[in-house]
């Protein structure tokens, strides 16, 4: 199917304006849609302090508004789930429980818990932070620049905007629940990483007491490589890319991680995601033990998500992607090792 776009045209009074130039064309009558909404180009008061400081901020302010709602909705909900007291599924239940009458209810509410954690949260988290392509993931961030030219001084802006973003989200979680972890963990100030009425596992992720160092890393590397080769092929123009679509295939790409990747260490998948919410546990008042669970896991989704992403991209580029990319020049890009020069490096073009 051809992705060009046709010349069509449609009379507004004495004018014949390109339909691609209309908003709501066709829905909507041009006083309707004026007052609906500004025309897109607008940037009311550009010549006033803060219009003009939102503007060179703009794709921080962007990427924090996109992590904190990822926060929000993923935190928000396992806190809604735990904290109810509710009897929980999870996925030992839910296998021992063959032929049981329980096992629907278990399945809704693990669903509940481990499906609707991240989905709903990157979706709607996406959407606001589009703006500055609504990455909310150091790691993609960092593939970007790596595989598709997103200028390098870009990426410790965006980083802060994401782990910002993830504190901002978390802290507000946890005002919001604040009385609901009290009672749920028997008391004021009371709060454990592990047992049962511990909280900590609302804020980020802990792995499963039987998995090895190596396994967590492998966990957090394959879910991340299949994230960002995902995204690369939902995002290839000569590949169809989604477009609008593009959120709802986001929704269902973390989805379809989690149900098949995400029981073993929780799929963090996102250093902004787990630390920053995990360093806010640890300022409320969790302790130390939210950095030594696991074995000192706690650096784990902080790293292996960066090479899963590097591997998952690399591996698209080199077998499925025909656009510009440093995989596709001489040595896969690998001469750029021998020009460490801003000009080379920079991907900015002044």
């Amino acid at each position: 199917m051809s992705t060009s776009h046709s010349q069509d045209t449609v009379a507004t009074g004495d004018k014949i304006t390109p339909v691609d130039n209309i908003e709501n064309a066709g829905s909507a009558s041009h006083d309707e849609s004026s007052i609906m909404a500004p025309p897109p180009d607008s940037n009311y008061g550009a010549d006033l302090w803060w219009p003009r400081t939102r503007e060179v901020c703009q794709d921080f302010f962007s990427e924090f508004a996109g992590t904190m709602v990822l926060i929000l909705f993923g935190d928000g909900v396992v806190a809604q789930v735990v904290l109810s007291e509710g009897e929980k599924g999870n996925y030992q239940s839910i296998s021992w429980g063959w032929g049981e009458e329980a096992l629907l209810a278990a399945v809704v509410r693990f669903w509940l818990l481990t499906t609707l954690r991240n989905r709903l949260g990157v979706m709607l988290g996406f959407l606001v932070s589009k703006k500055s392509g609504g990455h909310i993931n150091p790691a993609v961030t960092f593939c970007n620049c790596l595989y598709r030219g997103l200028p390098w001084r870009k990426f410790p802006v965006y980083f802060m905007g994401q782990l910002l973003g993830a504190m901002a989200g978390a802290f507000i979680v946890y005002g919001n629940y604040y009385h609901a972890i009290n009672h749920f963990e028997g008391g004021v100030g009371i709060r454990t990483v592990t047992g049962p009425t511990a909280t900590a596992g609302i804020f980020c992720t802990y792995p499963a007491e039987f998995m090895t160092r190596e396994g967590m890393w492998w966990s957090e590397f394959i879910a991340s490589a299949i994230l960002m080769f995902v995204i690369f092929g939902l995002v290839d123009p000569k590949n169809g890319a989604t477009g609008n679509h593009f959120a709802l295939a986001l929704l269902f790409l973390i989805f379809g991680i989690g149900a098949c990747f995400g029981w073993q260490t929780g799929y963090a998948i996102n250093l902004a995601r787990d630390f920053g919410p995990r360093l806010v546990s640890y300022i409320v008042g969790y302790g130390h033990e939210v950095w030594s669970a696991g074995g000192y896991y706690f650096w784990i989704p902080m790293v292996a998500p960066f090479f899963g992403t590097m591997f998952g991209g690399f591996l698209y580029d080199t077998f499925l992607y025909t656009g510009e990319t440093p995989i596709n020049t001489p040595w896969f890009g690998l001469k750029r090792f021998l020009h460490p020069t801003r000009q080379v490096w920079s991907n900015s073009k002044v």
